[in-house]
C-alpha cells in the first residue's frame, strides 16, 4: 500500500502543475481531497488492515493528505494572482493637488527673429529664404566682390568644392529675389550663415543674419535712415537713438556702419558699450554694379539693403556678454527668457 500512496503523491503533483483553471482545480480537489475522493477511500480500508499496519499507515495518509492539500492551496492562490488586475505604478492619492507639467518656449534667437519679422512685417516687408549650401555667383560675384577680396579666402569661406559654398550672408537671398522679380520689392531675408571663425564670447562659425533690401524708383538714404530708425526704437526701446558711422562695403555705395544709443547706460558710456554707442548693423545704398548683376537699370531704381547678425542684437537686447550661451543647451540660461 506504501506504493500506492507514492503513486498518488506523484499523480496529484504532476495533476498540479498542469492545472490552468478553477475549474480544473476544482476538479482535482474533489478527486483527491472530497468526500468520496482517492483519500477518503484509502482510510476506509484501513480497518482492514492488520494491527499492526493501522497506524503506519493512518501516518501516511494523513501526510500525503496534508501534502496534496497544501500543494492545492498554493495552486489556487496562484490562479487567483493570474486573474487578479495588475496596478499600474504606485497607487496614487486622488485627493492630493495636481502636478503642472513643464512648459517649453521658444529658444532666445528664434524670438528674437520672430520678433525682428514682426516689426519689419509692420513696416511692408516681406520673409524670404534661401539654400544655405550656395554658388560663389550669388555669395560673391552678384554681390560686387572682387576676385581678390579676403572673404574669398579658403581661411574665411566653408568651400565645399570648386565654386560650391556655405553661405556666408544672407545677402544671397537678396540675389534670388531679384533675379526672379522686378521692382518695388521690400524683403527681409533671415538664416543661417557659416564662416570659419574661431569661436570665442564673440565669435562663432555658424551664426544668424537678417538682411533686409527694398528696391524701388526713388528710394533714398533717407528712406534707409528712416526704416532703421523705427526698428531701432520698436526693438530697443522709444528713447532710442541712433548714428551712422561711414563705412565700406563691396555691395553698398554709400555705405555705413548703424549704431544705437546703449540700452544700458541710456548712452552716458558704461564697461559695456565703453562710449555710450553700440554697433548693431551695417546699412548702404545698393551698388549700381549690384542691380548690373541682376538686369536692373540702375537709372530707373535705387535701393538701400542692410544686415544684422541675430545673436548680437539678442546680447544687446538681453545684456549677455557670451555668444556660445546660445548654442550650449543649458536650462539654466534658456529657461530665462
Amino acid at each position: 500500500m506504501k506504493a500506492e500512496l507514492q503513486g498518488i503523491k506523484a499523480e496529484a503533483e504532476d495533476e498540479l502543475r498542469r492545472i490552468g483553471s478553477p475549474d480544473e482545480l476544482e476538479t482535482l480537489r474533489v478527486k483527491y481531497l472530497g468526500r468520496k475522493g482517492i483519500l477518503s477511500e484509502l482510510l476506509a480500508k484501513i480497518p482492514s488492515l492488520p494491527a499492526e499496519q493501522r497506524p503506519e499507515m493512518g501516518r501516511l495518509l494523513n501526510e500525503l493528505k496534508k501534502d496534496i492539500t497544501s500543494r492545492y492551496e498554493g495552486a489556487k492562490t496562484a490562479l487567483l494572482d493570474m486573474q487578479r488586475p495588475k496596478a499600474v505604478g504606485p497607487v496614487q492619492d486622488v485627493t492630493l493637488p495636481g502636478r503642472r507639467p513643464p512648459l517649453g518656449h521658444k529658444h532666445p534667437l528664434i524670438q528674437t527673429i520672430e520678433d525682428i519679422k514682426d516689426i519689419f512685417a509692420d513696416m511692408g516687408f516681406q520673409v524670404a529664404f534661401g539654400p544655405e549650401v550656395e554658388l560663389e555667383f550669388y555669395n560673391f560675384e552678384a554681390l560686387n566682390i572682387p576676385l581678390d577680396h579676403p572673404s574669398r579666402d579658403d581661411f574665411d569661406t566653408f568651400y565645399l568644392k570648386d565654386d560650391v559654398l556655405l553661405r556666408s550672408q544672407t545677402s544671397t537671398v537678396q540675389i534670388r529675389i531679384m533675379e526672379k522679380q522686378r521692382p518695388p520689392i521690400r524683403i527681409i531675408a533671415p538664416g543661417k550663415v557659416f564662416r570659419p571663425d574661431t569661436v570665442d564670447a564673440t565669435h562663432s562659425f555658424m551664426f544668424h543674419q537678417i538682411e533686409g533690401l527694398m528696391v524701388e524708383e526713388g528710394v533714398t538714404f533717407g528712406h534707409l535712415k528712416g526704416v532703421l530708425a523705427l526698428f531701432a526704437q520698436a526693438y530697443f526701446g522709444p528713447d532710442t537713438r541712433m548714428r551712422f558711422r561711414p563705412s565700406f562695403f563691396p555691395f553698398t555705395e554709400p555705405s555705413a556702419e548703424v549704431e544705437i544709443s546703449c540700452s544700458l547706460c541710456k548712452g552716458k558710456g558704461c564697461s559695456t558699450c565703453g562710449s555710450g554707442w553700440m554697433e548693431i548693423l551695417g546699412a548702404g545704398m545698393v551698388d549700381p554694379n549690384v542691380f548690373k548683376a541682376v538686369g536692373y537699370d540702375a537709372e530707373k531704381y535705387t535701393g538701400f539693403a542692410f544686415g544684422m547678425g541675430v545673436e548680437r542684437i539678442a546680447m544687446l537686447k538681453y545684456g549677455i556678454d557670451d555668444i556660445r550661451l546660445f548654442f550650449e543647451n543649458d536650462m539654466r540660461f534658456l529657461s530665462q527668457f
